[in-house]
C-alpha cells in the first residue's frame, strides 16, 4: 500500500512540474513569434 501510494505521489509531482514546463515553453515560443512580428513589422516600413 505504501508503494502505491508513494508511486501516486510521485506521478502527481511529475505532472505538476511538466504542467509548469509547458506552459513555460508557450511563454517562450509566444515571445519568439512577438519579436519576429516585431521585426516584420519593422522591416515593412
Amino acid at each position: 500500500m505504501k508503494t502505491i501510494i508513494t508511486l501516486g505521489l510521485v506521478a502527481a509531482a511529475l505532472a505538476v512540474s511538466a504542467c509548469n514546463t509547458v506552459a513555460g515553453v508557450g511563454r517562450d515560443v509566444r515571445a519568439a513569434g512577438d519579436a519576429v512580428t516585431s521585426g516584420a513589422e519593422s522591416a515593412k516600413r
